[in-house]
């Protein structure tokens, strides 16, 4: 028995499915957008788009095959770039070029983000004025390179009995790189270093 035609017409405890056709031709591509990114070429399933962009005579709405077709004459592709608009909107170009580019961008900002350089300036609890001021200079010069500054006070033997001291030297140190820095952690004993870490001020 040969099988009748599907009609259109919706099936018993089923939504309609979407109309395949339009008044500028036949809809491509599947019906649901993509998961990950915008949908391309024969994906969109708009009978009208609009278009954007340098590459194109005009910008405005086109019939989808007209979009195609100018797309295919650049050997490039159309995206969908704003789905929820109406029409939608598209771009004609380069989407695996792009693509690459974004990855490539991607890498190089979390490569940059985990070259966090941090300099460590250590003081003894009874450092004198001459080298704290030695010191000082050293730790200006990191933060202006946008280094991490990482100064602690270190404590031998009986000399942890002074840590409010070094606690003192420590808040001094954040005060007199103010121009330079910011703590991003207060003076904090761990075992027999008490630490502060200092982070570059952002440059305007």
């Amino acid at each position: 028995m040969n099988k009748r035609p599907f009609s259109g017409a919706p099936r018993p405890n089923f939504p309609p499915r979407p109309q395949q056709g339009g008044p500028n031709g036949p809809r491509r591509g599947p019906q649901q957008p993509k998961e990950e990114g915008p949908r391309i070429n024969e994906e969109i399933t708009a009978a009208n788009v609009r278009l954007v962009g340098d590459n194109i005579p005009e910008q405005g709405i086109y019939p989808i095959q007209q979009a195609l077709k100018m797309a295919e004459e650049q050997e490039l592709d159309l995206v969908e770039i704003t789905a929820k608009s109406d029409p939608p909107v598209c771009r004609i170009m380069n989407y695996e070029k792009f693509l690459y580019q974004q990855k490539k961008k991607a890498k190089e900002m979390k490569a940059n983000a985990s070259k966090v350089v941090i300099k460590e300036i250590r003081f003894g609890p009874n450092t004198d004025e001459h080298d704290f001021q030695f010191k000082l200079k050293h730790a200006k010069e990191f933060l202006e390179e946008g280094c991490k500054v990482k100064a602690y006070v270190f404590f031998k033997g009986r000399s942890i009995l002074f840590s409010e001291q070094g606690e003192k030297l420590l808040l001094r140190f954040a005060v007199e790189l103010d121009d330079y820095g910011k703590a991003e952690q207060m003076p904090k004993l761990e075992g027999k270093r008490m630490i502060m870490m200092l982070g570059p001020n952002k440059k305007k």
